[in-house]
Formats: structure tokens, sequence, C-alpha cells
């Protein structure tokens, strides 16, 4: 299986963890005070 990382510098975290949540359906599934990490599973 491949994987891509990407990584996105924000000036507010909560506010980019809002819109990725609404955005890929999923909460973090890690989240810190200065750090959220989303892992998607692959579709089809």
């Amino acid at each position: 299986m491949k994987r891509v990382h990407v990584s996105v510098n924000v000036d507010n975290l909560e506010e980019a963890v809002r819109y990725y949540a609404a955005l890929f359906g999923a909460e973090p599934d890690v989240l810190k005070e200065d750090y959220a990490r989303f892992r998607l599973d692959e579709a089809g």
C-alpha cells in the first residue's frame, strides 16, 4: 500500500481541524495542542 503524507502549517489549528473534519468526513485520529493527524482509508 502506498501512502501520501501532506503537512499543512496553519495559524488556527482548531479552525483547521473543523474544516478538514468536514471536508474528509472524519475526525483526526491524533489531536494534540499543536498537531492534528487525519489518517484516511483509501477508497476502492
